[in-house]
């Protein structure tokens, strides 16, 4: 039987190991969307190059002549479409607050309404 101070030590080297150890990251789903706006941006044109888990880039446009909590939905500098706007009002607010957000490419599918080709999901890190 192990005396109480191994025991101590050994806690004490499992503790040092778990704190040298890389930080870990955690990530909250907190939306999943259709794409808005696909048949007015740029996502015809890029389709045969999307993939799912695709990164995209979420911009805030809070000077939108026709939505004040417009984020704007890119890929690799291309713009997709926008988050709904049924749906952007929270995502919105927390981008102004400074809130570390992302977001990635969770369903394509060939669709003849255009809102349903895009789906992506949108985290808080």
């Amino acid at each position: 039987m192990p005396r109480p101070g191994l025991r101590a030590l050994a806690g004490l080297a499992l503790l040092a190991a778990a704190l040298a150890a890389p930080a870990q990251t955690v990530r909250l789903l907190v939306q999943s969307s259709p794409l808005a706006g696909y048949r007015y941006a740029e996502g015809a044109q890029v389709w045969p190059e999307l993939a799912v888990g695709d990164r995209l880039d979420l911009v805030r446009e809070p000077d939108n002549a026709y939505d004040r909590n417009a984020v704007r939905v890119d890929w690799r500098g291309r713009k997709l479409g926008y988050v709904p706007r049924a749906e952007n009002e929270a995502l919105a607010w927390a981008m102004d607050r400074g809130e570390r957000v992302s977001a990635r490419i969770s369903r394509l599918r060939v669709h003849p309404n255009p809102r349903l080709r895009i789906e992506f999901e949108v985290f808080v890190e």
